[in-house]
């Protein structure tokens, strides 16, 4: 009997980082400024990138994080009605995000991003041994993107 299928748990899809006024004027700012180069150089489409994409980041960062339910099933891991097949990975690492903590998951397609799920420290070391038992742990770093986005505290 496979122990693992009782593990469920609910957590954030994300940890939300506190914005002041000041960052959504700089978001602004610089995205005034790379709208001017673009007018300047006639690149309309960048233009109108660089509009949809501060209006994408002022909608993402006021939008709370949804709470998701996840569960380790035998196939994989369930996030809500979608589950992630652990043959799709070549392993996991853990975090500690700010206190939080997350599974991160590597996909084995190489320009997959990586699967961040937040738990519950109080179910950690089940849910690490779960995990453990299907995919071998790995440590984790930061990637460039990572740290780019930890910085902008989007």
């Amino acid at each position: 009997m496979d122990k693992t299928k009782d593990i469920a748990w609910e957590a954030q899809e994300y940890i939300p980082h506190d914005k002041n006024v000041g960052w959504y004027i700089g978001l602004v700012i610089v995205g005034l400024g790379l709208s001017a180069l673009g007018v300047w150089l006639k690149w309309w489409s960048f233009v109108a990138l660089v509009a949809v994409s501060v209006l994408a980041l002022i909608v993402y960062s006021v939008r709370p994080p949804r709470m998701i339910k996840y569960a380790i099933v035998s196939k994989g891991l369930k996030e809500g009605s979608r589950t992630r097949n652990f043959e799709d990975y070549k392993g996991f690492g853990v975090i500690n995000d700010g206190g939080h903590y997350a599974i991160v998951l590597t996909p084995r397609k190489r320009f997959s991003s990586r699967t961040w799920v937040y738990f519950p420290e109080k179910q950690g070391e089940q849910i690490v041994d779960a995990f453990g038992a299907r995919l071998p742990m790995e440590s984790v770093k930061l990637d460039i993107l990572d740290k780019i986005v930890r910085t902008l505290r989007i």
